[in-house]
């Protein structure tokens, strides 16, 4: 997956975390702001460039653990809904878990 696409998909999971945690309705808040630019310049920074594997299956952790727990809070409030605000991309993304398990056995 490309790192521009990783950067897509973050960006709306955080956005429909902080509208529906945080009661935003346009942009995000500072504390959701400073996660989306954590994770952007993760994303810039990583060595396997547009090959990188999924965070999930990647050799290199580069979260801190304070991130890493924060963007996994943000993952499993939004995945869930991501269906309602972006059925086409959460298909593709559910088709390509499917996938990845399958090559993986």
């Amino acid at each position: 997956m490309s790192i521009e696409k990783e950067k897509r998909i973050i960006e709306k999971m955080i956005v429909i975390y902080c509208h529906g945690k945080h009661g935003t309705e346009d942009g995000l808040c500072s504390e959701c702001q400073e996660l989306k630019d954590y994770a952007f310049k993760r994303l810039d920074l990583c060595p396997f460039g547009d090959n990188k594997p999924s965070c999930r299956k990647c050799p290199i952790h580069c979260y801190t653990p304070e991130m890493k727990e924060k963007i996994r809070q943000v993952m499993k409030y939004s995945g869930p809904r991501m269906i309602f605000h972006t059925p086409v991309e959460w298909l593709k993304h559910r088709i390509e878990e499917i996938l990845d398990r399958i090559t993986e056995a």
